[in-house]
């Protein structure tokens, strides 16, 4: 991106620094050289501004395409957390169904041994 910025000022310029050049050493009128300056000058001032607004597309096509893949992996990044911690729910769901039947298991046991019935919940 940066060389292509340079590219484009190096290239204005010496076009610019040729035209100068080269109105300069023509054997014209001071008024008619000073009018093929101004010319110039003016070409010149389009191309930089055409150039700038080139560079200014490229640039914002860019940051469009990097943008975009961002939110795509923010994206991923959000799916992957969800079905892990999807995940992290079902495995608990699972651990509190074994101590729940654990729990009815130890109060069978309780009661069957005929010791007085404790009534804890989970």
């Amino acid at each position: 991106m940066k060389n292509l910025g340079n590219t484009i000022i190096g290239v204005v310029a010496g076009t610019a620094l040729g035209a100068a050049m080269g109105i300069l050493f023509a054997p014209d009128k001071g008024s008619k050289t000073r009018k093929m300056i101004s010319k110039e000058a003016e070409t010149t001032k389009n191309k930089i501004s055409d150039h700038a607004t080139e560079l200014a597309d490229t640039i914002a096509k860019k940051v469009n395409v990097k943008k975009a893949t961002l939110e795509e992996k923010l994206e991923d990044i959000a799916t992957d957390a969800s079905l892990k911690s999807n995940d992290v729910i079902d495995a608990l769901e699972k651990k509190l169904e074994v101590l729940k039947a654990k729990h009815r298991h130890f109060e069978k046991e309780v009661n069957t041994n005929g010791s007085k019935k404790t009534t804890a919940t989970v």
